[in-house]
């Protein structure tokens, strides 16, 4: 093992000659945008998009300042201002390991109680662009109706205290209103989230959140600021000992290394009111078809990781990859995604709804990517809503199949119980655990119980083609087990 840099400012030029370093002054970079959270996501990717370009030599005054609203984003911040905001991005290729440091974040913002120093450094003009990566249950939507959430505790609570708000959009209202009267102008609100709109999601949510307290400023900040849509795609394990363990073989010693796979895409609207980076030069695109890449994107790869996720933990399979490798959740992923999701989903330039399949299997069964179940699988009761029941819900009001995304919600139902098939325990895993793991119990026996969560399936729980089979297969994976069931369904005998 080579010896170990600590990473630091003063220590770049002394990184190994196998890790990329960064080339430009980072103290001469200047600051443009603000990211509200800092995890793996943002920093395998917008940084990552963002560090090319100040390797070109461009755009070097719309450096990242980090910022966030949590618990963990004070840890965050503690971590990564030890490292002056730098990370150390390694590749899984399955040919082989590559590292990178990343220098595209130059301050995190104090974490306080009210969010007093995140609306202050939103409010200065040098700042163009509010950012967010919040995850995609986290916009105060209801996964019912899709309107925002003005019964919410938390936006209660910003609606009542608009000087101190609890959540990052109060302190995104809060900001401009500041700018508004002061004359510093608007910015950019930028959704980086796995959410189907989600630009027209955090427009809704910060319009929505201002008019609770002030009208006018609301009316101002729907006329004035974008919020363009955006898809973005890379898949990014959670940091763990491994990982740290993994950058010190590269000689780093990095409190936050973050690793990904060899694969990135970004797609956005180009409709910024403040100005934007040329992200486009470091292969970023701009297109008015966002949400045709979005639909691919979401339904294809993020539904399918719920796909094979959920009877991954049921069956005690630790990756993703090693999902793949079982016969029968790679059958079922393949007659899932032919018969019911692909056919749903529109061509992109360059790009045809089977071929991304083929793309995503391979990006799946990547086995240097140790991407665990348990993090794909993470708040279900956000990502089924948001990834699987819209495919219901198409296929339903076209008289198509949804036999198979049935059996997917009950495999993710069986799950939600709380145990495996070989007995062992699945840790809380869903911000809603508890709840749903007592509605499974029931739903063990009624299996109907589990449709009657309105807030999730609102009326699907009527609709007999797909509570129909949910119950069937629901029924079959408790009395046979879930291998019996994904035979059943797939014709494929493991």
């Amino acid at each position: 093992m080579p010896e170990l840099i600590k990473l630091s400012n003063l220590t770049i030029g002394d990184l190994p000659s196998a890790v990329a370093a960064p080339t430009y002054d980072r103290l001469g970079l200047r600051p443009g945008i603000v990211h509200i959270g800092l995890g793996n996501f943002h920093r395998a990717h917008q940084s990552w998009y963002l560090h090319r370009l100040f390797e070109k030599g461009l755009n070097r005054d719309w450096a990242i300042i980090g910022a966030g609203v949590r618990a963990f984003d004070a840890r965050q911040r503690e971590k990564l201002l030890a490292q002056d905001c730098l990370t150390t991005l390694i590749e899984l290729d399955p040919g082989g390991k590559s590292a990178e440091v990343v220098g595209s974040m130059i301050d995190y913002i104090p974490v306080q109680e009210g969010n007093g120093a995140l609306i202050d450094r939103m409010a200065r003009s040098d700042i163009r662009i509010v950012a967010l990566t919040v995850t995609e249950g986290g916009y105060y939507t209801d996964a019912t109706s899709d309107e925002f959430d003005a019964a919410h505790p938390d936006i209660l609570h910003d609606a009542a205290n608009p000087n101190a708000p609890t959540t990052a959009f109060g302190a995104i209202v809060a900001a401009l209103k500041r700018r508004r009267d002061t004359g510093g102008g608007p910015f950019t609100c930028m959704s980086c989230d796995n959410l189907q709109g989600n630009g027209e999601a955090l427009r809704r949510t910060v319009v929505s959140l201002a008019r609770l307290s002030d009208p006018a400023l609301s009316d101002w900040i729907d006329a004035n600021c974008t919020f363009p849509n955006s898809m973005v795609d890379c898949i990014v394990p959670a940091t763990g000992p491994k990982e740290i363990a993994l950058a010190r073989e590269f000689g780093v010693d990095d409190r936050a290394p973050v690793t990904h796979e060899n694969f990135r895409q970004w797609v956005i609207e180009d409709d910024f009111c403040a100005g934007r980076p040329d992200w486009h030069e470091t292969g970023a695109t701009f297109s008015n078809r966002v949400p045709d890449y979005e639909r691919m994107k979401i339904r294809i790869l993020n539904a399918g990781h719920q796909v094979i996720a959920n009877p991954g933990e049921i069956l005690s399979i630790e990756t993703i990859s090693g999902c793949m490798e079982h016969q029968l959740i790679r059958a079922l992923l393949r007659k899932v995604e032919s018969e019911e999701i692909v056919p749903r989903v529109n061509p992109v330039p360059g790009m045809a709804p089977n071929d991304y399949f083929d793309l995503i299997e391979k990006r799946f069964s990547n086995p240097a990517i140790v991407d665990t179940t348990r993090r794909v699988a993470f708040d279900g009761s956000s990502r089924h809503p948001g990834f699987v029941l819209p495919m219901i819900r198409e296929g339903l009001a076209s008289d198509a199949s949804v036999e198979g995304l049935a059996l997917v919600e009950a495999i993710w139902a069986r799950m939600c119980e709380g145990t495996r098939e070989d007995a062992s325990r699945i840790e809380d895993n869903d911000p809603s655990w508890r709840r749903l793991a007592a509605v499974a119990k029931r739903a063990r026996d009624d299996p109907g119980a589990w449709l009657e969560q309105a807030a999730i399936y609102g009326d699907l729980a009527n609709a007999a083609r797909f509570a129909g089979p949910f119950k069937h297969w629901l029924s079959t994976i408790w009395a046979e087990g879930l291998e019996a069931a994904l035979s059943s369904y797939t014709g494929d005998r493991a």
